[in-house]
């Protein structure tokens, strides 16, 4: 039996292969791989780097569905299961919208897969292989098999988890549609020897919250702290309540922490369900408490919610700049299925498309749905002067001199790779459309 595995892109622009910038590794695809067992063939392929075979001998194609994927990922399937090839499709937005990914597959996978991947394998052997397998959390006892990035040129980073959901539902947020209020820590011991064989020194712990649980937290981080690692990950604003967290962070390698602040505005984040981390008073005692600690913080921050409007970006950017973060993100908001905020804007009418994630009109950095106080192209283009005002070089030169005098040379080289090319990037990433560049897929 041969499986291949796809990592699809966004899309592509026309007489474009690759955006330059997408090229973490797919951790996905090394955990599936490490769950199909001995005797069975796999290969894979990451279509946001390399060109996809689509006449590769193989019985299987399986992919992971994310909303910004989805057009892509069902364009390749169809490809595939023209010439007979079986298509196995999964992931958050599989999960969330089910019966329309069914549509383009001939089994799916919803929730987590690995309790399930080696039965699906042998109901296809077996000739028995069901629509619909739905998985559970949890955690399979293997490593991801990096082996399968030999030969394609990522970022020098490995990307792990400690654990799975984040504690909190913030409305528009597809993770908390995906796993809702819940948290499911990893083991600690897994955690640490998977961390201990990794081939790169610097980590991305991929959890949307790595304190979500503070003992796990401090247990997984005591651990690692003999390998002299250094790792970034997701955490919340609050957790600078916390002192002896903050020190611990720094002391197992934690040297960049991505932060949503996502507004800044109290009745924004009312509205989206982030009323337990207004911390309107002590936001700038907390920020300062983290940089304090030796962490660099990555700012995220969500336009689009109804108290937005000019005064709202250029707040953001003073405040962005004011405490010279390691990098920020000025990002329109998505209405993504499944969640709260998507059913409120199509209750009031406001989406511009019902499915936008399949129209082919579509492109990365448009608006999806009707702002309430300015129209969707204006706002599109607010988030990126945004991040053009926040990319200039000298706010980079300066908030690089912060980083310096925050973390240390030894780690000054990430910042760098973050932010050197960040107002390139932000053009290159524009405007792509959703599947994109078809005419390089066979007909």
């Amino acid at each position: 039996m041969r499986v291949t595995f796809i990592q699809a892109a966004v899309g592509k622009k026309p007489g474009q292969r690759y955006i330059g910038t997408w090229k973490m590794e797919p951790l996905t695809i090394a955990t599936l791989a490490a769950l199909t067992p001995d005797g069975i063939d796999t290969t894979m392929f990451d279509d946001r780097i390399e060109l996809i075979d689509y006449d590769v001998p193989t019985d299987i194609v399986a992919m992971s569905v994310e909303t910004y994927t989805a057009l892509r990922v069902y364009d390749i399937a169809e490809r595939f299961r023209s010439r007979g090839v079986t298509v196995v499709l999964g992931g958050y937005h599989t999960t969330l919208a089910p019966q329309e990914a069914s549509e383009h597959a001939d089994a799916i996978v919803t929730g987590n897969a690995e309790a399930v991947w080696p039965a699906l394998l042998e109901d296809y052997r077996r000739g028995a292989l069901r629509r619909r397998y739905d998985g559970q959390p949890g955690y399979a006892p293997v490593h991801p098999r990096r082996d399968v990035y030999a030969g394609r040129r990522y970022l020098p980073i490995t990307l792990a988890e400690v654990g799975r959901g984040c504690g909190h539902r913030c409305d528009f947020c597809a993770i908390a549609g995906y796993y809702g209020p819940a948290y499911h820590p990893r083991d600690r011991d897994a955690i640490t020897a998977e961390l201990a064989a990794s081939p790169h020194r610097f980590h991305f712990i991929v959890d949307d919250n790595v304190v979500a649980r503070r003992t796990h937290a401090m247990g997984w981080m005591k651990a690692i702290e003999p390998l002299g690692l250094t790792w970034a990950g997701q955490g919340t604003l609050t957790m600078a309540r916390d002192t002896a967290l903050l020190e611990q962070m720094y002391r197992s390698g934690c040297r960049i922490i991505l932060i949503g602040f996502e507004s800044l505005n109290a009745a924004n984040l009312d509205q989206m369900g982030k009323s337990w981390e207004e911390a309107l008073g002590e936001r700038d005692e907390l920020v300062r408490r983290i940089h304090d600690a030796g962490l660099g913080i990555y700012a995220t921050f969500v336009f689009g919610f109804d108290y937005d409007d000019d005064r709202a970006f250029a707040d953001t950017v003073e405040f962005s700049l004011r405490h010279k973060f390691y990098t920020a993100a000025f990002n329109h908001l998505l209405p993504y299925p499944g969640t709260p905020t998507y059913a409120r804007m199509r209750s009031e009418g406001r989406l511009l498309y019902d499915r936008w994630w399949l129209e082919r009109s579509y492109h990365y950095g448009d608006l999806a749905f009707r702002p309430a106080t300015m129209s969707p192209e204006r706002m599109s283009e607010r988030c990126r002067s945004a991040r053009r005002e926040f990319a200039r070089t000298g706010h980079v030169a300066s908030r690089g001199l912060a980083a310096l005098k925050r973390s240390g040379l030894p780690h000054w080289w990430v910042y760098w790779l973050m932010n050197l090319r960040l107002g390139e990037e932000i053009d290159q990433k524009m405007h792509v459309p959703l599947a994109g560049n078809l005419d390089e897929l066979p007909k």
